[in-house]
């Protein structure tokens, strides 16, 4: 065979062409992967991510490169990302369908539950600071746009994160799209330890008296009323706000069951394979192995845990000026890791007294955080975007 023939063949193969931060990122998406199945770690967002970033760092394979030529094809996963994610059309298209899984009832019998779900985006706003406060550090450049996209990942909220760092720091997704993920995916690990540190054993022993019913409706009226003040005091929030509202409207108003269903099944998961692997074409080596990606990882981790703090807090607030009638743990709920975190607070309020179901009590804070992050995202993007 002619050397020069053997040259070329070997310098196309992935072996010559694997830098080493390749080999790294293939070894994260794995891990990712391995996350998800092993552990069950949101296997719905990771198990694609992963495999994006699989493909996404094999050499010459191209396929999340953009056209090296006009009037040459980019690679599929180019097109994913660009149509549906760097527009901001996936991550609408899922909060639609978060709006039609979930139940606004628990929020509508109990609206003094919205203060849990705004203190808990706190973290945000700390967070914002934090990474602010980062740039004296070598290596690490954070405007303040970015900054605002970063802090966002304190709302544990996977598509309003991607939503706004696609509008506002589009470089920074891929690490940004993975803390938001990562620690939602390790609510129950993260929230306890914060939960019982703040809380005593009586408190976290409080009964609380069962909801009341939920006529239809106010359940028809609510997302309609949400969306219109949305609309009036908040308009750069109404893509988000309008998404949620629109699919929990087709949930409630029952006249539209194939819409609904469709929402909740079909779209939403369709919509969630595209968004992972187009969010995994972001964990390129060139992208994300830097000194800003480890800052933006231990920023949403400390962002997530004052978040989960301040809600409980709060809770810990509404528990005396209520006479002992609120239990204190469905403000660690008010984060948008929406129903994960309300099932850890159901979960430790049964450690304490194994009557003690919370669930749907702490399905109103959690309800409001998805809103709040909503309206914090909002609140940023009227500001800086």
């Amino acid at each position: 065979m002619d050397i020069a023939l053997f040259i070329k063949l070997w310098e196309s193969t992935g072996l010559a062409g694997f830098t080493w931060g390749q080999v790294v990122m293939v070894g994260v998406g794995g891990l990712l992967i391995y996350l998800a199945i092993a552990k069950q770690f949101e296997p719905l967002l990771l198990v694609p991510i992963g495999f994006g970033a699989i493909l996404s760092n094999i050499p010459f394979a191209g396929i999340a490169e953009a056209a090296l030529e006009p009037g040459q094809p980019a690679g599929m996963l180019y097109y994913v990302y660009d149509i549906g994610i760097n527009s901001g059309v996936f991550p609408l298209i899922i909060f639609m369908g978060v709006g039609a899984l979930t139940d606004f009832g628990p929020l509508i019998a109990r609206p003094s539950t919205i203060f849990l779900g705004a203190a808990a985006q706190f973290g945000i706003f700390v967070s914002l600071i934090g990474a602010l406060a980062m740039n004296v550090i070598p290596g690490i450049e954070f405007s303040l746009k970015d900054a605002a996209a970063i802090g966002i990942i304190g709302g544990a909220d996977g598509p309003t994160a991607i939503f706004l760092s696609g509008r506002l720091a589009p470089d920074l997704m891929g690490a940004i799209a993975v803390a938001a993920y990562s620690y939602m995916a390790l609510v129950p690990i993260i929230q306890p330890p914060i939960m019982r540190a703040l809380t005593t054993k009586e408190e976290r022993k409080v009964v609380m008296q069962q909801l009341r019913p939920v006529s239809r409706l106010e359940r028809i009226l609510f997302p309609l009323t949400v969306l219109l003040l949305c609309a009036l005091f908040l308009p750069s929030a109404a893509p988000l706000i309008g998404s949620l509202t629109f699919g929990n409207l087709l949930k409630e108003c029952g006249v539209v069951e194939r819409l609904s269903k469709t929402t909740q099944n079909e779209l939403i998961n369709i919509v969630t394979i595209f968004l992972g692997l187009g969010v995994g074409t972001k964990l390129s080596a060139d992208k994300f192995l830097s000194a800003e990606t480890l800052g933006i990882l231990s920023l949403g981790l400390i962002a997530f845990c004052i978040g989960t703090a301040t809600g409980v807090l709060m809770g810990k607030l509404m528990h005396r000026l209520s006479g002992g009638k609120v239990n204190p743990l469905i403000g660690a709920a008010g984060v948008s890791a929406v129903p994960m975190a309300a099932r850890v607070v159901n979960k430790v309020g049964l450690e304490a007294d194994k009557h003690n179901f919370l669930l749907m009590h702490a399905m109103g804070p959690n309800v409001a955080g998805v809103i709040g992050s909503a309206v914090a995202a909002g609140v940023l993007l009227a500001v800086l975007g």
